[in-house]
């Protein structure tokens, strides 16, 4: 190996990469390593040396094998020494490279020379791989001169390794959508605890490879590579597209052709229930088949896994502004809304009819309720004090059927529509609770995205 040009390296950082890089250099090279930590015992089983920063600064060829968080860190340690030091070149192994490159151009002395590469591989790739042989490693010139650059490329080549020059650019592009699509979809299976099983394809192997690969990477090196690549941003939203337009495709807008299957966010009597059946009589639907989820949360998320077709959910009202508990929904799922419309509601004041009213103590009914009858309540009904049920017995409509049923104390009253009363044999204490007569809540019909 010719090597007069350069003799000896000094390589920044001692993790996995850092490591596998002495094991390539020290046959044909005087390699030196430094780290904050003391790495004397693991550098001798390599047959290499720790040495300070400013002493090794002074061999021929530095390579920065830092995590790329440190690596401007890494960077302007070195700094006050390469005036002195005067090494031939700088060399960064980032996975990412338009970032280095702007950190040397901010920060290097106009005569020092830098070249900018990246080995696309790893410890693990070597294994897998028998070796280097025709494994790729990319080179940017950028600013080293015409002798060191065809020392580093003849040196990579001879290696057996595929070089493949090409601008910081165009790494990013090219990277964003393998390395950290691979990367990104590996720490995926890995959320998923992927794991083999006795009848595992070709393709799950693969799959199996690709995780193992991204979980030996530190977590430190994944994100990383998503957050300084200025490309990979733009590749997750493309992925996680496709994976829902995928998703969405497999999933019929209709489940049952012959019976329009609505999750609705009330049960049985509630508004919700009132405003669908408004809207399937207004648009034709004969054969539907209401189900009652009690919970917008639970309306959407039925929706998303093909339960139901359509689903319908309160989203604001004239007089209590928008429903919380939808908002909060909606910012957790995809959705395409087919109509907005609305409906007049009013509110009645309900209780079990075996309930000793000197006992009633208590309104349980949804937030929205209340909001539209706060007025109201406050002047008749001060002493009862107001509160929304947990989970699904936040639909008042369900707050009805368990009382309706003896299975809420008679000590607690709810409210909704005359209906709701009747459906539960539940006895009315007053009717038209609302603050505002003219009391319109707005619905959103909504499907499965198309697309």
């Amino acid at each position: 190996m010719n090597n007069k040009n350069f003799k000896t390296v000094l390589i920044l950082g001692f993790g996995r990469f850092g490591k596998l890089l002495a094991e390539i250099l020290k046959p044909d090279f005087d390699v030196a390593v430094f780290s904050h930590r003391d790495v004397q015992a693991e550098a001798a089983t390599l047959g290499v040396k720790q040495l300070p920063l400013q002493e090794g600064l002074r061999r021929d060829a530095v390579f920065f094998a830092a995590p790329i968080s440190k690596f401007e860190q890494a960077l302007n340690e070195c700094l006050p020494f390469l005036k002195e030091a005067r090494p031939k070149l700088l060399l960064d192994v980032l996975s990412v490279k338009t970032y280095p490159k702007t950190v040397f151009e901010r920060f290097l002395p106009p005569e020092q020379e830098a070249l900018l590469t990246h080995p696309m591989f790893g410890p693990d790739s070597v294994r897998l791989n028998g070796g280097l042989k025709d494994l790729p490693i990319m080179l940017d010139k950028f600013r080293a001169s015409e002798e060191s650059y065809r020392f580093w490329s003849e040196y990579f080549r001879g290696k057996g390794l595929r070089v493949v020059e090409m601008s910081a650019e165009e790494h990013d592009e090219h990277a964003a959508r393998s390395q950290g699509v691979a990367h990104f979809i590996g720490r995926v299976l890995e959320d998923l605890r992927y794991s083999p099983t006795p009848i595992d394809t070709l393709g799950a192997r693969k799959l199996l490879e690709v995780e193992e690969l991204a979980r030996n990477d530190a977590w430190e090196l994944f994100a990383d590579l998503q957050n300084m690549n200025p490309y990979t941003k733009a590749m997750r939203v493309e992925l996680g597209g496709a994976v829902e337009r995928i998703y969405n495709r497999l999933l019929p807008n209709r489940v049952d052709p012959d019976t329009l299957v609505v999750g609705i966010q009330g049960g049985r009597g509630s508004f919700n229930e009132q405003a669908a059946r408004y809207y399937l009589e207004r648009t034709g639907v004969e054969q539907h088949d209401i189900r009652y989820l009690h919970t917008t949360e639970n309306v959407l998320q039925a929706l998303h896994e093909g339960n139901v077709d359509r689903g319908q959910f309160a989203i604001h009202n004239s007089v209590g502004g928008v429903v919380g508990e939808s908002i909060e929904a909606m910012a957790r799922y995809k959705f395409r809304i087919v109509e907005e419309f609305a409906i007049q509601i009013s509110h009645a004041l309900m209780v079990h009819p075996d309930a000793d009213l000197a006992r009633v103590d208590t309104i349980m009914t949804h937030p929205q309720v209340l909001a539209q009858c706060k007025r109201t309540l406050a002047e008749k009904y001060p002493r009862l004090r107001q509160v929304s049920g947990e989970g699904d017995l936040i639909d008042h409509a369900l707050v009805a059927e368990k009382l309706g049923h003896g299975e809420l104390p008679k000590s607690i009253a709810t409210m909704g529509s005359a209906l709701l009363a009747e459906l539960n044999n539940l006895h009315i204490i007053e009717d038209h609770l609302e603050d505002q007569k003219e009391n319109f809540t707005s619905f959103l019909w909504v499907e499965r995205p198309t697309s």
